[in-house]
């Protein structure tokens, strides 16, 4: 299974000339903690998250409609690949204490947002069909069996 399956439907992104409020509103209106900030051809130049919102914006005093998201993204932006299985990426992003993953082609360019939500809820699922697998194991054993 690729990662990309367990994205969101809706990528937030949002362009390098974005305003912070604006990727602010993008991560509003998509209820989550993270947009992808993206170049002209769609690709990856960084990520704008919650904790960049609370370590570089929030005290700075600087205009959150004015200032460029690109002045407050972070970057380098590790990414994961269609190859990238969900074991992986919660082992890359538990490791690093990351909370999101965008999910790029081999160009770079951005397929989806991988957040730890997603690989949670995807490890919850598998965890209940492995114990009701195992459930059934144990109750089909009859006697002598």
């Amino acid at each position: 299974m690729s990662v990309l399956e367990l994205c969101d439907r809706e990528i937030a992104a949002v362009p390098l000339e974005a305003s912070v409020a604006d990727a602010i509103n993008k991560m509003l209106d998509h209820h989550v903690g993270a947009v992808a900030v993206v170049d002209s051809d769609y690709r990856v130049a960084g990520i704008f998250t919650e904790r960049d919102v609370l370590r570089k914006l929030a005290l700075s005093r600087l205009d959150p409609e004015t200032t460029s998201v690109r002045e407050m993204m972070t970057t380098p932006v590790e990414m994961a690949t269609r190859r990238t299985g969900p074991g992986e990426a919660l082992t890359i992003m538990l490791e690093r204490h990351f909370r999101h993953l965008p999910v790029a082609d081999d160009g770079g360019k951005l397929l989806g947002v991988l957040s730890i939500r997603n690989l949670l809820e995807w490890r919850v699922e598998d965890l209940s069909r492995q114990l009701e697998s195992l459930e059934q194991y144990v109750s089909n054993d009859g006697p002598g069996g």
